[in-house]
């Protein structure tokens, strides 16, 4: 995955969240969860890294802003 980048996370609130699943519709149910709570920018694919087990998802919240309804 790329770098988490200063502005992702440059004020309280800002969040970046990682998940490492065992499939793609696991990790696409725990963003769906997240979105429910705080406004997120989602991620729309999820990459698997050859040699480790599973998917990973990176989405990025603002836990100010409610959720986009």
């Amino acid at each position: 995955m790329k770098p988490i980048k200063d502005g992702h996370v440059a004020e309280p609130g800002l969040a970046v969240v990682e998940v490492a699943a065992a499939d793609d519709e696991t990790a696409f149910a725990v963003q769906e969860l997240l979105a429910t709570r705080w406004a997120i920018a989602p991620a729309d694919r999820t990459t698997h890294e050859p040699g480790e087990p599973g998917v990973r998802l990176r989405c990025y919240l603002d836990m100010q802003q409610p959720p986009e309804a």
